[in-house]
């Protein structure tokens, strides 16, 4: 049976995501395959790691065409924002579970398309929280690049708390959306 290019990539995130430092030996054994094919798909663990990234920026823009994040960086409605945040942060949590390796894996934060991609896509969400400050719906006294910042470390908390079981994914998008829209503070825990 021959393994094609589309199937190794989703065993190896799903492998990436157990163990985010396997070598390609570990990866084209989770794969079922040899070290030998998965080297004629992909030269290096680099490339691979590109062509996944690749495939989650994809996903990272289709989650946010999805939550409607142009409309509502565009809007002054802060009904219309507050539910494009939410939509967001839901199908981020989707993104980060689905390729949470990716969120701390040093090739993919350096190669120069995935950086200016990443860039791209990170510029329509400052906007977005940007239009949220001027709605009044987030603190107007951070950067909205602050702000996206934030969403990422939740993001790679949502991660590490799924992956080691310290929280029952059903409950992941409330606690996101109460720590991104209410902080951790108790009731007198004013800074």
């Amino acid at each position: 049976m021959s393994v094609g290019r589309e199937q190794i990539l989703t065993a190896a995130i799903r492998h990436l995501n157990e163990d985010p430092t396997a070598s390609m030996a570990e990866l084209a054994e989770a794969v079922g395959i040899s070290r030998a094919t998965l080297h004629r798909h992909f030269s290096s663990r680099d490339e691979l790691m590109v062509a996944l990234g690749h495939r989650a920026l994809a996903e990272w823009e289709q989650a946010q065409e999805a939550a409607g994040v142009a409309e509502g960086a565009a809007s002054t409605d802060p009904e219309v924002i507050r539910r494009v945040l939410d939509a967001l942060l839901g199908r981020l949590i989707e993104v980060a579970d689905a390729y949470g390796f990716g969120l701390t894996d040093h090739a993919m934060a350096v190669h120069p398309d995935l950086l200016r991609r990443s860039d791209e896509l990170e510029e329509r969400e400052v906007a977005l929280f940007a239009a949220a400050q001027r709605a009044g719906l987030l603190r107007a006294d951070l950067p909205p690049r602050w702000i996206s910042n934030a969403v990422f470390g939740l993001l790679v908390a949502v991660r590490e708390s799924l992956r080691r079981g310290e929280v029952a994914r059903r409950d992941v998008h409330h606690l996101l959306t109460t720590t991104f829209f209410q902080g951790a503070a108790g009731d007198g825990g004013r800074a």
